[in-house]
């Protein structure tokens, strides 16, 4: 049987794309390998969203193309973010591409498979406009009590910077049945956790239907039985209503977290990067949020470096970060971008600034983060236990509702011999650090 190895880059969003593109192969008796020296075919899944993420993917194709003089791959296919964007040049540039199948082709990556085995190099792109449903094919590679659904495809914000919209096309969401009926799908097969994503999770609905439609979803999906948490991530500000904040704070099965990207918190930068909130809307709808959510995580992120950010702009950025206290922030340098508005902007700001700013806007969030951490000493948290440390088989490590997977810290948990993956268990938090806790089981 043919055995094809996949490399899946980027978010989460990207990573949904690779399991039904391998759902698509196991369908066509194509034998899934996570050893590239065996694998017959390689396939690339790229992000192509900020210069970082380019260079990462061009180098894991080199990379991969190699196993072809030193495995027995035949082909190298180049799937996603930066096949939609570059097409041609990647084929013209990189002799080692065997095939390119962009954001609106992954439904015929069997079409690219086929090629390259026939000894063809093929461009496959397609319209930007599919979605998957839960009737494909799909073969989870997270956890086993974990999964991403990702509930709707695309953006039509349009901030300066970003080019979404272009590589993945128009924001489109699927309809309430087919997510409940994913979810349903996944809860039986052990799913404990749900993580809702798209690029927007709170316009969902709203291409449909005129109005978000999240907390319909979110009511249907609280039903489920065998489903313990439902994660929000990607929350744009816009369309965090009152009667979502509500349903959050009733509603046990909906973590206590919300992932807010704001991205700035200067006025001006913020209108410079098309955002639709100001600063005062942002307050706002924070102060909702803490007020209305007894013990609510809120994880967002920023960039730096934006074209025209001076230093009364990162003064702004400094003082609202610590105003605000996030539990979580990631921040970004700004990457300037062809064909995005921002990337034609004056005032460019020189990479040793945006170096700067970075680090000083972390080292802020690490004093914050650790006096956060600290102040959960005492207290009690359901642990979904992971794994554990491999030098100490009694210390488990895992996360609480506090925590998002892949993106945020580990809770450390003592004396927990004799738990597996997928175990939820009571721990006390005895010490607090910048990104993880410390931990005690619970005796029963």
């Amino acid at each position: 049987m043919l055995k094809a190895g996949f490399v899946s880059l980027g978010c989460a969003k990207n990573l949904v794309d690779t399991e039904v593109m391998l759902g698509i192969l196991a369908d066509n008796n194509i034998t899934i390998t996570d050893d590239p020296h065996i694998a017959d075919i390689l396939i690339v899944n790229t992000c192509g969203f900020i210069e970082s993420a380019k260079e990462e993917s061009i180098s894991t194709i080199i990379q991969m193309s190699d196993f072809k003089k030193d495995g027995q791959c035949r082909g190298v296919i180049v799937a996603g973010c930066l096949g939609q964007r570059y097409q041609q040049e990647l084929l013209d540039e990189l002799p080692e591409v065997s095939a390119i199948v962009g954001t609106g082709a992954w439904h015929r990556i069997m079409e690219a498979v086929q090629a390259v085995l026939h000894g063809e190099r093929v461009l496959l792109i397609g319209e930007t406009d599919t979605i998957y449903d839960e009737n494909m094919s799909r073969i989870t590679t997270t956890p086993t009590y974990s999964a991403y659904v990702k509930i709707a495809e695309g953006c039509s914000n349009c901030c300066s910077y970003c080019v979404i919209p272009l590589v993945r096309g128009k924001y489109r969401s699927r309809s309430i049945e087919s997510v409940v009926n994913e979810v349903k799908n996944l809860a039986a097969r052990g799913v404990k956790e749900i993580n809702l994503i798209a690029q927007d999770t709170t316009s969902y609905g709203r291409d449909r239907h005129g109005v978000p439609q999240l907390t319909a979803l979110l009511k249907e999906l609280v039903k489920i039985e065998g489903i313990v948490w439902i994660r929000l991530l990607y929350c744009y500000p816009k369309f965090f209503s009152d009667e979502l904040i509500d349903l959050i704070a009733r509603e046990p099965k909906i973590c206590k977290y919300i992932d807010l990207p704001l991205q700035h918190a200067d006025d001006e930068i913020l209108a410079a990067m098309n955002r639709a909130d100001t600063r005062a809307d942002i307050e706002l709808l924070l102060q909702k949020i803490r007020s209305r959510i007894p013990g609510v995580v809120l994880r967002t992120s920023f960039i730096v470096g934006f074209p025209g950010e001076a230093e009364r702009h990162f003064a702004v950025l400094k003082q609202f970060l610590l105003e605000q206290k996030f539990e979580r922030v990631g921040v970004f340098t700004y990457s300037q971008e062809e064909d995005t508005p921002a990337g034609i902007l004056e005032q460019q700001v020189s990479d040793e600034i945006k170096q700067e700013r970075y680090h000083e806007l972390m080292t802020l969030q690490c004093r914050v983060s650790e006096d956060i951490n600290r102040d959960m000493e005492g207290k009690l948290l359901t642990v979904l236990i992971e794994g554990y440390n491999s030098e100490q088989p009694e210390v488990a490590f895992g996360r609480s509702y506090r925590e998002a997977p892949d993106v945020d810290g580990r809770i450390f948990v003592e004396n927990a011999t004799g738990l597996v993956p997928g175990d939820l268990i009571s721990a006390e938090v005895v010490q607090g650090f910048t990104y993880d806790l410390l931990a005690e089981k619970k005796l029963d």
